[in-house]
């Protein structure tokens, strides 16, 4: 009885498939000197603040503070960055100037002190959820901080 029951569990442990852990690739430049050009019309920025607070624009951000297009938004997939993402996607992709948005589009996403890292892995969440191709971890410029905190007033 002993033995049957050891050639079970010899048996199943076998056979079971062992759950491998899944994990994203990660590039990084070889020389981060080395810097590509980006049009205006394919980047979509994403200043992630304290408080779950997105702060969003196109292009540079000289030109969107200029004409005041930087706009809030939260985390929510539906109403919120997710939608967002989509609808420059698809903006991207009807404009005939580019073939697909999803493809085209370069999402930057800049975390700053005050955001905590489960903001990042969410911004992170929806790069997979919408399927985009190209994005980058950066650092906030000078600019968008003082933005930021002009806009939370500390």
């Amino acid at each position: 009885m002993v033995d049957l029951g050891f050639l079970l569990i010899t048996f199943f442990v076998f056979t079971t498939t062992i759950s491998t852990p899944t994990m994203t690739d990660l590039y990084i430049p070889k020389d981060s000197r080395d810097s590509t050009k980006l049009g205006d019309d394919l980047a979509l920025t994403l200043l992630l603040d304290d408080d779950n607070k997105i702060y969003y624009y196109n292009g540079l951000f000289d030109r969107a503070a200029s004409k005041n297009e930087i706009f809030e938004t939260n985390y929510s997939t539906y109403s919120g960055i997710g939608k967002i993402i989509r609808q420059k996607q698809k903006d991207l992709g009807a404009g005939g100037k580019f073939q697909d948005g999803k493809r085209d589009m370069m999402l930057l996403i800049k975390p700053t002190s005050q955001s905590v890292y489960k903001n990042v892995i969410d911004a992170l969440d929806e790069v997979v959820i919408n399927d985009v191709k190209k994005y980058a971890i950066m650092e906030p410029h000078a600019a968008e901080i003082k933005f930021l905190k002009m806009k939370s007033g500390h």
